[in-house]
Parts: C-alpha cells; sequence; structure tokens
C-alpha cells in the first residue's frame, strides 16, 4: 500500500473505511486507561476520523498523522476550523482547537515531533498496512512512544484469501508478536461482526472477528 493508492482513494472518495459516527469502542473503553487531562495522544494514519474531535472533547491533546492532504483538508472542514499549513520537517502541520495533524509519511513522523505522547489509539492503521509494512509500523511506534504509554489498538481478522484487503486480517497471534516485546498486551473485546458488515458478507467471507486491545509500552 504505497503513496499512490491512498492518495488515489482518497481522490476518487473511496473511503469506505471512514466511519461517520465516533467509535463506540473508544467511547467504551478509552476512560479505563486512565491518562491525565491534558495528555497528547498520537494517532496514525487518522483519516478524517470523528474520534480525532471525541478526544479533543475528553479533554486530550491530539497528534494525527495522514498522509492524504485531502483528507486533513476535509476533517478540519468539516469541523468548521481554519488550520493552515506550515511546514514541520518533513511533513506539514496543521493545528487547530487542540487538534494537531501531520499530513505526510508516518515513517518520516520524528520523535520530536511526538514528544509528550503519552497515549495512543489505532482503529484503522495497522490493518490498513500489508504484513511487511505493518512490522515496519511497530517498529516505528517503539521510537516515537515513550515507555508507560498507553493505547487502544483494534484490529479485524478474517481469512486473508477470501478477501483482498486493505482492511488486511490481523490474527490475536500477530498482534502478540508484532507488539509483545514492547507492549504489555491485554484484550478486552473480541467480537463476531460478520453480520454487520454488508461488504464483507457479499463477498463470500466466512467470517469476521473484530478485537480491541489494550497496551502498555514497556
Amino acid at each position: 500500500m504505497h503513496e499512490e493508492f491512498w492518495q488515489a482513494r482518497w481522490a476518487r472518495n473511496e473511503i469506505g473505511f471512514h466511519r461517520s459516527e465516533v467509535n463506540p469502542a473508544l467511547q467504551e473503553y478509552w476512560p479505563q486507561l486512565q491518562l491525565a487531562p491534558g495528555s497528547r495522544v498520537l494517532v496514525p494514519l487518522c483519516g478524517k476520523s470523528l474520534d480525532m474531535p471525541w478526544l479533543a472533547a475528553q479533554g486530550y491533546g491530539v497528534l494525527g498523522v495522514e498522509l492524504a492532504e485531502k483528507a486533513v483538508q476535509e476533517f478540519f472542514a468539516e469541523q468548521g476550523l481554519s488550520a493552515p499549513a506550515a511546514a514541520d520537517g518533513a511533513l506539514r502541520r496543521h493545528q487547530a482547537e487542540g487538534i494537531a495533524v501531520l499530513q505526510g509519511d508516518f515513517f518520516a513522523v520524528t520523535p520530536a515531533q511526538t514528544a509528550g505522547c503519552v497515549g495512543y489509539y489505532d482503529r484503522a492503521a495497522l490493518i490498513a498496512l500489508p504484513l511487511e509494512m505493518r512490522r515496519r509500523y511497530v517498529a516505528h511506534l517503539r521510537e516515537l512512544l515513550p515507555s508507560s504509554c498507553r493505547g487502544l489498538l483494534m484490529t479485524l481478522d478474517y481469512p486473508q484469501e477470501e478477501r483482498k484487503g486493505p482492511p488486511f486480517a490481523v490474527s490475536d497471534s500477530e498482534v502478540r508478536e508484532l507488539y509483545g516485546e514492547d507492549w504489555r498486551i491485554e484484550l478486552l473485546e473480541d467480537e463476531d461482526v460478520l453480520a454487520e458488515n454488508a461488504g464483507f458478507l457479499a463477498l463470500g467471507v466466512s467470517g469476521l472477528r473484530e478485537r480491541v486491545y489494550r497496551l502498555t509500552r514497556l
């Protein structure tokens, strides 16, 4: 999934991954992290997610990272916010009302840019990446996030041979392999969600599970 793929998806408005409401699992489980008010939260591959304003409304500073400029522009426009771009290293920073979004390649984000991020939220980043990029993504998180950082990770799991990703299937065993060395992993939810996903049903996918994890950086 290279840059051209995602830029084209946004250009064609093929954004079925975007949700028009705040993620219910975020609302249910985020308070369990017990992050201090004002804590800064990293949201990789954020798109124009409504989860970011929800986090900001709870009193957190939000740092999103998004490749597609169109997604960033639409996010702030739909929130009624003006957020002119300013250069920030290899990326461009847009910021307004407690939400900053770095527009550009996630792998170009530096520890200096994520300094102070003690929270982490991933609903659609890991599952957007093929296997080799997932490994690189988790390795980069190791560089960006400090010990004791707490976050939520959400994954989908299904027979990968039955559907071409993204979203890609990520098994529980893969999560534990990818994150196990640097994070404490707690499975909070493991639900069969096939009946709620018409697109998967239409493709004849035989099973679909959604998992929610609480992660604590060691």
